[in-house]
């Protein structure tokens, strides 16, 4: 049986050199794991766009996007996630906890100490070695 093809993207927030890391609840798929918010990229929507739809929906927050961070694929249990990853900035308001157990800022040093969702980790370390 072929697995399902899903494609996300996810939101690097950088504010004062630290980035924005959020826990996902304990009703979602891979509860308490720790990933960069986003979501599905909905038909007819650029990446970009997907991505600041995303983030007023999740943390009630506007945010520009900028360069692309990574492009991942991984095959979990409920399907194949592609997870491109963007670097952003807050444009307006303050990330709120909406969709998410927890929030943490951290310094690109300090990402290794979550537990990741493995779609994210390639991302993890791309920040950590720039």
């Amino acid at each position: 049986m072929t697995k399902k093809d899903i494609h996300v993207v996810g939101a690097v927030i950088i504010k004062e050199n630290k980035i924005l890391c959020a826990q996902r609840g304990a009703s979602k798929l891979l509860p308490y794991k720790w990933e960069f918010p986003g979501g599905k990229i909905e038909r007819n929507e650029t990446p970009q766009e997907a991505l600041k739809r995303e983030v007023i929906e999740e943390l009630n927050c506007e945010v520009s996007v900028n360069d692309q961070v990574e492009h991942t694929a991984y095959e979990y249990d409920f399907g194949i996630v592609h997870l491109s990853t963007y670097r952003c900035q807050l444009q307006k308001g303050e990330p709120v906890l909406i969709e998410h157990e927890a929030f943490k800022w951290l310094e690109k040093d300090e990402l290794a100490t979550l537990d990741w969702a493995a779609a994210n980790r390639p991302t993890v370390k791309k920040l950590q070695s720039t």
